[in-house]
């Protein structure tokens, strides 16, 4: 048996008629297309399950609606069950400085206009934000934007991070320039010191590799981490320079660890950083974004 025509029959049964049906059911159908379909249940079964004019359910129509009633008629209850529940419940996936040091900000603010609120945060790498949502692990993960999304992803941008490079305070430069010699062969430019950086399918790493192609510099790197905290370790210790993101309303000097400082990299793209999620927001979520750009604002 179709369930669909199943369902029709119980309105039907529900309110004496097609007609009346047609009017009160909860989503829109054609008269034709419940007639249709209660006549094919009809068929299948080999059984008339009610009079038409006047009204009346059959032997067999009796007994079918009270099969099916206990299911269909506790369908609007268990949906508001479930709506009042989601409602108040997201999922969130970012990487564990996101959650230690800017969602407390954010979560705080929605906490107080909506207290029962349910979290589930969950601490991903970079490389497991598109899983986390693809299996239904995350409604939204906080992460950067870069590249094409697939798989029906989609982004909303939270802010734009400028690209910084960190080198040990004792050393004297002040720009990208200063660190920068001509290669060699006069083919191009390269380094002066080595470099501390990110593995090739970083975002981060290919912002920059990307904007000293367009300047023509050769910068491979010397000392490979997988973390900015560790990046800038290595950096006050001596083992070059390495690349870092910098946060509006921050000056250089706070965006560093002790020991290091940060030169501006003009001409460099910035780094996204937004939202991502599958399908459509839900209310909870939009909620959730709401608050998000409001704590940027005061970043800014």
């Amino acid at each position: 048996m179709n369930v669909h025509h199943l369902e029709l029959f119980y309105y039907v049964a529900k309110y004496e008629g097609i007609t009346a049906a047609v009017r009160k059911m909860p989503y829109g159908i054609q008269q034709p297309a419940v007639s249709g379909q209660v006549l094919q249940l009809e068929s299948e079964l080999g059984v008339k399950l009610f009079n038409r004019r006047p009204f009346a359910l059959t032997p067999e129509g009796e007994e079918l609606y009270d099969y099916v009633y206990p299911f269909f008629s506790k369908m609007s209850i268990v949906e508001e069950g479930l709506k009042g529940e989601l409602g108040k419940h997201l999922r969130i996936c970012a990487s564990a400085s996101v959650l230690r040091t800017h969602l407390p900000n954010v979560l705080e603010k929605m906490k107080l206009r909506i207290p029962d609120l349910k979290l589930s945060l969950r601490e991903v790498e970079p490389s497991e934000i598109y899983s986390s949502l693809l299996n239904q692990q995350a409604d939204i993960a906080v992460s950067i934007i870069y590249g094409k999304l697939t798989d029906g992803l989609k982004a909303k941008s939270l802010l734009s991070l400028p690209v910084v490079l960190i080198v040990p305070e004792a050393l004297k430069v002040n720009s990208l320039d200063d660190l920068i010699v001509k290669s060699d062969d006069g083919s191009g430019y390269r380094a002066k010191i080595p470099l501390v950086g990110l593995p090739g399918n970083e975002a981060l790493q290919q912002i920059f590799e990307q904007g000293l192609a367009k300047k023509d510099i050769t910068w491979d790197v010397s000392v490979e981490v997988n973390s900015l905290d560790v990046i800038h370790s290595y950096v006050r210790r001596g083992f070059g320079a390495g690349v870092a993101v910098g946060v509006p309303g921050v000056s250089g000097e706070k965006i560093v660890a002790e020991g290091c400082k940060a030169i501006p990299l003009d001409g460099f793209d910035s780094l996204e950083v937004g939202i991502l999620y599958q399908g459509v927001l839900k209310p909870i979520a939009e909620e959730f974004l709401t608050e998000t750009n409001n704590y940027v604002k005061t970043l800014m």
